[in-house]
């Protein structure tokens, strides 16, 4: 069964486009080093909550707009071989800089998942 990465990050409205273009270069490096499904999807109704919600996770403020994205991979180990590879691609190098990112990196959050329930 596969396994998912998954992250959420709160995105400056103004710097859709450019994280757009940032998400796709991203998308097709993780593709070609063996990930099997990238994906990226913006808030289209995601409200704040009482208690929690994804604009609290984020600390999301007035200018911004929730992402919530994910990338399939065979297994854990898969995974860890993929993102090695990734991370060491030097097409990405220029993302990593944090004061050029469109997004605030530093409320970011991700994690590994495994299956659960599979229908």
């Amino acid at each position: 069964m596969a396994y998912v990465d998954g992250y959420v990050l709160p995105l400056k409205k103004d710097k859709i486009d450019a994280y757009r273009q940032m998400a796709a270069l991203a998308g097709s490096v993780w593709r070609e080093h063996g990930a099997l499904e990238y994906r990226e999807w913006i808030a289209e109704d995601v409200k704040a909550g009482e208690h929690t919600s994804f604009p609290q996770a984020v600390q999301l403020k007035d200018d911004e707009i929730v992402v919530f994205s994910w990338i399939v991979f065979e297994s854990r180990d898969h995974r860890d071989e993929v993102n090695a590879k990734a991370m060491s691609d030097p097409r990405l190098a220029g993302m990593m800089n944090p004061a050029e990112m469109p997004f605030d990196g530093k409320r970011m959050f991700w994690g590994g998942f495994e299956p659960l329930v599979a229908l």
